[in-house]
C-alpha cells in the first residue's frame, strides 16, 4: 500500500539536513509518493544505459586526477571521481554513520547507497558550476536555522537539542553546512531543469486512470489549523539585566578586547555570531528601523552605544560604507522572560480559550484582538514548518501539536502549548481545528491537487531521465577500489 507522505521520525535530525539528496533515499524499500523530491523519484525510476566514456573536463584536469590517483599521494582515500569532483572515503563513512544513528542496520549495500547519493549530488554540482549557479552563505545559514528551529520545537529548547546530540548548535551547523549547501544546489538545479514542465487536466486523469486499484495512494488524515500566540511581556528587571550584560561587553571592547571574539562567544544572533558578528553590506529598509538609523549615522570604526530593537539589545560597529550600503558587525543580547512572565502569558491565553469556548468570541475575532502573531495572512493560519502549506498530515507538523489535536474534532481548540518563536523567544499558543479530513483512497474529486502533483512529478521524472542519461554519458566518471563492485541501482561508468 502506498501512502502520500514519507514518515519522519521526531528526532531524526539528519533527515531534514539531507532531505533533498540524502543517502537514505538510495537504500532499498524506501520509495514513497509524497514527501520526496524529484531526486527521490528519479532515483527510483531511472535505469541508465551508458555509452562510451566522454570526458567533460579538460584533458589536463583528467590527467592530473589520474596521476594523483595512480601515485597514491592522497591524504584521504578517493573512492570516486565525477568530472572535477572527488568523493572521499571519509565522506562515505560519515554518511553511513549518520544512517546508523537512525537505527538502520548497516551493510556493504548501505555504503554503496551512500556513495551513489553523492554521485548524483556531484552531477548536480557540476551542472550548477557550468550554469554559474551559486548558493550564498546567507541562504545556507537561513536553511540551517530553519531546520534547527523545527527540531527545537520538537524537543523543547536549543539546550535540550544540544544535549540530545552531544554537540552545540554551532557544531551541528558546521557539520551539516556542506550537506545543506549540496541539497540547496540539487533543489535549485531540479527546479531550473523542470520549471517549464506542465500537465493538463486530461493528462492528470490519464495518469490516475492508469494506476492499478491497489496502487491508488492512501491519503492520510489531514489538518488545517489556526493559532493564537501570546508572547510573554518581559519585565523591566529582565531588560535591565540584559542591557547590563551588553554594557559590560561594550566596556571590554572599548578597553581593547576583540569584537569578533566576543561576538562569537556571546552574541545571541546565531546567523552572524559565527562570523564574528558581521552582517555584511546592507541598504536602507533591510534592518529594524532603530538598527538602520544607528548603522547609517555612525562613523566607520566607531562603537555604538547600547540600543534596543524588537529583537533585543545591540551594540554595533560600522566596518565600511559604499554609497548607500553599509557593512556592520554587532552583538545581540536578548532579554529573557522570567518564569513569572511566562506564567502570566499562559494564564492570559487560557482566559482567551475560555472566552472562545463560551462563544463570546469566534476564533477568527480572537486572533484579531488577542494574538501577538496573526501570521502572514492576518487570520492565524498555521503553516507546516516542513512544507509551508496550510494543509498537512500528522508527519508534517510538530509532534507536540499533533498530540494536542489528534483527538479533537473540527471546531475544537487545544490548551496553551509552549513553543519557541522565530525570534528565539519563549511563548505560548493555542490551536483551533479548522478542518480535519479522515484517511481515504485518493480520488479526483477530493484530491485532484495531490494527483496533479504526482502526475507532474512523473512528467518531471521523464525530463530528468533524459537529462541524467545525457549528463552521465558526457561526464568523466571513475569508481575506485571495492566500490567499483557495488551493486548500484544505476549503471555508472567504470
Amino acid at each position: 500500500m502506498k501512502v502520500l507522505q514519507k514518515k519522519l521520525p521526531i528526532f531524526f535530525f539528519l533527515c531534514l539536513f539531507g532531505i533533498e539528496m540524502g543517502f537514505a533515499q538510495f537504500s532499498p524499500a524506501k520509495t514513497h509518493l509524497k514527501g520526496e523530491t524529484l531526486t527521490d523519484t528519479v532515483s527510483d525510476e531511472l535505469d541508465y544505459t551508458l555509452t562510451e566514456e566522454k570526458d567533460s573536463v579538460s584533458d589536463f584536469s583528467v590527467q592530473t586526477l589520474e596521476e594523483t590517483l595512480n601515485r597514491g599521494i592522497i591524504v584521504d582515500q578517493i573512492v570516486a571521481v565525477v568530472g572535477t569532483k572527488m568523493v572521499k572515503l571519509s565522506d562515505v563513512e560519515k554518511a553511513v554513520e549518520n544512517l546508523r544513528m537512525t537505527g538502520e542496520l548497516i551493510s556493504e549495500q548501505s555504503r554503496c547507497g551512500a556513495l551513489e547519493a553523492m554521485l548524483v549530488s556531484d552531477l548536480y554540482a557540476l551542472q550548477a558550476d557550468e550554469d554559474s549557479i551559486n548558493i550564498s552563505e546567507n541562504e545556507v545559514e537561513n536553511e540551517l536555522e530553519s531546520r534547527i528551529r523545527y527540531f527545537v520545537e520538537q524537543i523543547g529548547s536549543r539546550e535540550k537539542l544540544e544535549e540530545f546530540y552531544g554537540k552545540t548548535i554551532l557544531q551541528l551547523k558546521e557539520e551539516y553546512r556542506e550537506m545543506i549547501k549540496s541539497a540547496l544546489i540539487a533543489r535549485t538545479m531540479e527546479n531550473k531543469l523542470t520549471q517549464d514542465i506542465k500537465v493538463t487536466p486530461t493528462e492528470v486523469k490519464r495518469f490516475y486512470d492508469a494506476l492499478p486499484k491497489d496502487s491508488v495512494p492512501l491519503v492520510p488524515i489531514e489538518y488545517e489549523l489556526s493559532s493564537i500566540v501570546k508572547k510573554a511581556i518581559i519585565s523591566s528587571t529582565e531588560k535591565e539585566l540584559a542591557k547590563s550584560r551588553l554594557e559590560e561587553l561594550r566596556s571590554r571592547i572599548a578597553k581593547g578586547e576583540n569584537f569578533r571574539s566576543l561576538a562569537a562567544l556571546y552574541s545571541e544572533d546565531p546567523g552572524s555570531a559565527r562570523k564574528g558578528g558581521e552582517l555584511g553590506y546592507g541598504g536602507r529598509g533591510e534592518w529594524a528601523s532603530e538598527f538602520e538609523s544607528m548603522a547609517f549615522s555612525l562613523p566607520i570604526n566607531e562603537l555604538s552605544p547600547v540600543f534596543e530593537t524588537q529583537f533585543g539589545f545591540h551594540i554595533l560597529e560600522v566596518l565600511d560604507k559604499k554609497g548607500e550600503m553599509v557593512n556592520v558587525r554587532h552583538i545581540l543580547i536578548r532579554a529573557k522572560p522570567s518564569d513569572m512572565d511566562l506564567l502570566r502569558a499562559k494564564i492570559e491565553l487560557d482566559s482567551v480559550s475560555k472566552l472562545i469556548r463560551k462563544a463570546e468570541y469566534s476564533f477568527e475575532d480572537a486572533v484579531r484582538i488577542f494574538s501577538d502573531d496573526a501570521g502572514g495572512q492576518g487570520n492565524g493560519a498555521y503553516l507546516s514548518p516542513m512544507t509551508r502549506k496550510p494543509s498537512y498530515t500528522s508527519e508534517e507538523i510538530e509532534h507536540m501539536i499533533y498530540l494536542s489535536v489528534e483527538k479533537l474534532e473540527e471546531g475544537e481548540i487545544t490548551h496553551a502549548l509552549p513553543f519557541v518563536d522565530e525570534d528565539g523567544q519563549n511563548a505560548f499558543r493555542i490551536f483551533f481545528v479548522k478542518r480535519k479530513t479522515p484517511p481515504h483512497r485518493a480520488n479526483l474529486r477530493e484530491d485532484y491537487d495531490k494527483i496533479y502533483v504526482l502526475a507532474l512529478e512523473k512528467a518531471k521524472t521523464t525530463k530528468m531521465q533524459n537529462w541524467m542519461k545525457d549528463k552521465i554519458a558526457n561526464t568523466y566518471i571513475r569508481l575506485l577500489g571495492s566500490y567499483a563492485d557495488c551493486d548500484f541501482k544505476y549503471k555508472w561508468k567504470m
